[in-house]
Formats: structure tokens, sequence, C-alpha cells
């Protein structure tokens, strides 16, 4: 399948299938099926898989273009959100141990960008104590200053 790595349209295509399923489970407190790639993308360089390659953003401005655009913005706000209506459990518990690695790592991530919603802190405040992901800060493209430079 040929595709723009640049191109968010990718996650909109597989938000359209399966954003309400994401919400659903969020919803009833326990992650049961396979959407952490695009409802909470990392960036590039993290997944080995070739879906994680698929849905990785190159970094700080695609993130921050995810961000600007309204659908994106309002579902990753929401579902953010919803996760905080679990402040009591652990996010082990709800997302799965690696679920709440790719969380922590996409927070971090949306957490750096110039137009961040504060619930992306929270939500690394109250399930991970306030520590961003020490693996995507050391991305290049993470960097406000490399990200300005390209």
């Amino acid at each position: 399948m040929a595709y723009s790595n640049t191109d968010i349209t990718r996650f909109l295509d597989a938000q359209n299938k399966l954003y309400l399923t994401a919400f659903s489970e969020i919803k009833k407190g326990k992650k049961e099926t396979h959407w952490m790639w695009f409802i909470f993308p990392q960036i590039k360089g993290l997944g080995k898989s070739t879906i994680a390659n698929y849905y990785a953003l190159n970094g700080l401005t695609e993130a921050e273009e995810f961000l600007n655009h309204p659908i994106l913005s309002k579902h990753l706000i929401e579902i953010s959100q919803l996760l905080l209506d679990y402040k009591t459990k652990s996010i082990e518990a709800i997302l799965g141990e690696l679920g709440a690695r790719k969380l922590r790592s996409s927070m971090t991530l949306f957490s750096q960008a110039e137009n961040a919603h504060p619930v992306f802190q929270e939500i690394l405040d109250t399930f991970f104590s306030g520590y961003s992901d020490p693996f995507t800060l050391s991305m290049p493209a993470a960097s406000r200053q490399i990200a300005m430079a390209s």
C-alpha cells in the first residue's frame, strides 16, 4: 500500500472505523481491541511493527498538524479526558502494560506541541507521576529546535 507518512488522512480513515469502539472500551474501563496506534499515535522510531510505523508521527510538526485537524484533535482530547474518569485505577489495568507505554509516549509528544491541550499533561501527571517518556524526548524530531530547523 502506497502512502505518504505525512498525510494525516491515514488517521481519519482508521478512526472512522474504530474510534467509537475505542471510546466505548475506555468508557467501560478496559481496552479490549487494537487501536492504540491511530488513537494515541507515537513519534516515529519507537514502534517496530509495520502498523506502528504506518501510524507513527514524523515529529512535533506532524503532531501539531494532527492537533490542528478538527476531528482528530476532538477525538484525542475527548478520549484523553475520558481516561481521567479512572484516576483511581492504574493505567495498566485500563490499557495493559504496552498500551500504557504507548499512551505515555503519545501524551509526551502532544504535550510538547505549541497547540497542546492541558489534558495531555494532566494524563502524564495523573497516571505517570508527571514524568514524560524519555524515549520520546530523546527523538530529535520531538525537539522544538529540530522541528523549527526543518
